[in-house]
C-alpha cells in the first residue's frame, strides 16, 4: 500500500466510529455553526494580501516529527503578526500529529484570517464537522476522491458557506474537477511517494482555467520561489514545514513574508 492508501483506509475506519458515536445534530447545535465563515478567495484575492496560506503541522508520515513542542496559540499569533493570507491547520492526529483541538483554539484568537482544515476528507460529515470546529475552508484531496464526490462534497461545503481547496496532482486529477471558478490547489509532493518537485506545479499551473484561484503547496523554502510562481500565476503558497521546524515558526513566518 501506498503511503495515501494507508491513511484513506485508516481515515474510513476512524470516520465510522465517530459517525456511530456523534449525531449529526449535536455538530450542528455548536456554536460555530452559526458564524460566517470567512472567504478564502476573498482573503487571497485582496490588495496587498501576502497570498501565504501558513501551516500548523506536529509531524508528517515522510518526515517524522518536524516540531512537538509548538504551543498552537502562539503560532497562531505568530502567524496573524506576519499578516498571513490563511491558517491551515492539520487535524489528522495518526499520521500528523494534529487534533480539532488545535484548530477551535486557534478559532479562539483568530477572528480575521480564514482557517483550512486540512484533514484527509472521505465523508460528508467530516465537512459538517469541519464548521462545528470554526474551520472555514476544507480540503478535499482528488487523489482519494471520485469525480462524483470532489463534485458533492464541493457542493455540500458551499451550501454551508465554506470555501474548497481543491488539492490535485495530475492532469488526470485535475479532469475529475468541474475547474470553473474554483481555489486549486497543485501539490508539489506526490501524495504517493511523498517526494517533492516544483517544476511540477508549473507544468500543470497552464492547463487550469484563468477564472480559478491557483495554489501551490509544498517544498517551498524561499520567498524567491514564490516570486518565480507568481509569473506562472500563482496566487496562493501553503507553506507549513519551512515555519514549523523552526524554534518560532510565527517569526519565522513574519522574516520570510518581510522578503517578498
Amino acid at each position: 500500500m501506498t503511503i495515501l492508501e494507508k491513511i484513506i483506509a485508516h481515515k474510513k475506519k476512524e470516520v465510522a466510529k465517530i459517525k456511530s458515536e456523534v449525531p449529526v445534530q449535536k455538530l450542528v447545535e455548536s456554536p460555530n455553526f452559526k458564524r460566517t465563515p470567512l472567504s478564502l478567495k476573498r482573503s487571497l484575492l485582496e490588495v496587498g494580501s501576502t497570498g501565504i496560506i501558513a501551516e500548523f503541522k506536529r509531524q508528517s508520515p515522510s518526515k517524522g516529527i518536524i516540531n512537538d513542542k509548538a504551543d498552537i496559540l502562539e503560532v497562531t499569533n505568530g502567524y496573524l503578526d506576519a499578516n498571513v493570507a490563511a491558517q491551515s491547520i492539520l487535524t489528522d492526529t495518526h499520521f500528523f500529529g494534529g487534533t480539532m483541538v488545535d484548530l477551535m483554539k486557534a478559532r479562539s484568537i483568530n477572528e480575521v484570517k480564514p482557517i483550512l482544515r486540512k484533514d484527509f476528507i472521505v465523508d460528508g460529515f467530516q465537512i459538517v464537522e469541519a464548521k462545528a470546529i470554526g474551520a472555514d475552508v476544507i480540503l478535499l484531496i482528488a487523489a482519494c476522491l471520485t469525480k462524483e464526490e470532489l463534485k458533492n462534497y464541493g457542493q455540500l461545503a458551499t451550501d454551508l458557506g465554506m470555501d474548497v481547496l481543491y488539492e490535485i496532482h495530475t492532469q488526470e486529477e485535475l479532469d475529475k474537477i468541474d475547474a470553473h471558478d474554483k481555489i486549486i490547489g497543485i501539490n508539489n509532493r506526490n501524495l504517493n511517494t511523498f517526494k517533492v518537485d516544483l517544476e511540477h506545479s508549473i507544468e500543470l499551473a497552464s492547463k487550469i482555467p484563468d477564472s480559478c484561484i491557483k495554489v501551490s503547496e509544498s517544498g517551498i523554502s524561499d520567498p524567491k520561489i514564490i516570486m518565480g510562481l507568481k509569473q506562472y500565476g500563482f496566487q496562493g503558497f501553503l507553506i507549513g514545514e519551512n515555519f514549523m521546524k523552526t524554534d518560532n515558526p510565527g517569526q519565522a513566518c513574519k522574516e520570510f513574508v518581510g522578503q517578498l
